[in-house]
């Protein structure tokens, strides 16, 4: 994206981050957004921002952590600010396949999708020894975890915005 803030970028006349809340919210008990720049910006919308949990920017998952240790609630979503489309149904059916697991993430028919992923507090722990043992991949995170796959039929809603001409297309 050049630079620019990913969750900022427009995409059909507004930020990606506001598709995203508005498929969630809907969805959701509580709606925290998770942020290390721009922080006035989102913080606009009217829910609280987080920043990493963990100095030096060490990627996605020191935002989950941050949601995991700042939520309310025992499951925790969470998705990235670049899938416009997400399912309306996506906390139902992600629900559906967590019982007896730490974690469920989204799958299609073409592929996976870890970064859709429903994450159980009681987690944490092992988020945090695979950060200090230097892990940063987020499948490589639910490879530690009792996970589960929940099965979303419509591989469309989980199309991301990662390069300026995707939001044109």
């Amino acid at each position: 994206m050049g630079g620019r803030d990913k969750g900022l970028v427009h995409y059909m006349g507004k930020p990606l981050v506001d598709w995203v809340i508005e498929r969630l919210q809907p969805q959701v008990d509580e709606l925290l957004i998770s942020a290390n720049r721009s922080l006035d910006e989102y913080s606009g919308r009217g829910y609280r921002v987080l920043t990493d949990a963990l100095p030096d920017y060490q990627g996605p998952l020191a935002g989950v952590l941050a949601g995991l240790q700042s939520a309310r609630h025992e499951w925790v979503l969470s998705v990235p600010c670049d899938v416009p489309r997400l399912p309306v149904d996506l906390v139902q059916r992600l629900f559906e396949c967590a019982a007896g697991r730490e974690a469920v993430f989204a799958r299609d028919e073409e592929r996976d999708h870890p970064a859709v992923m429903l994450l159980n507090r009681a987690c944490m722990p092992k988020l945090v020894t695979y950060l200090e043992n230097g892990g940063r991949s987020v499948k490589g995170f639910l490879n530690v975890l009792n996970v589960a796959p929940a099965l979303f039929p419509d591989p469309a809603v989980f199309g991301n915005m990662n390069e300026a001409d995707q939001l044109e297309k």
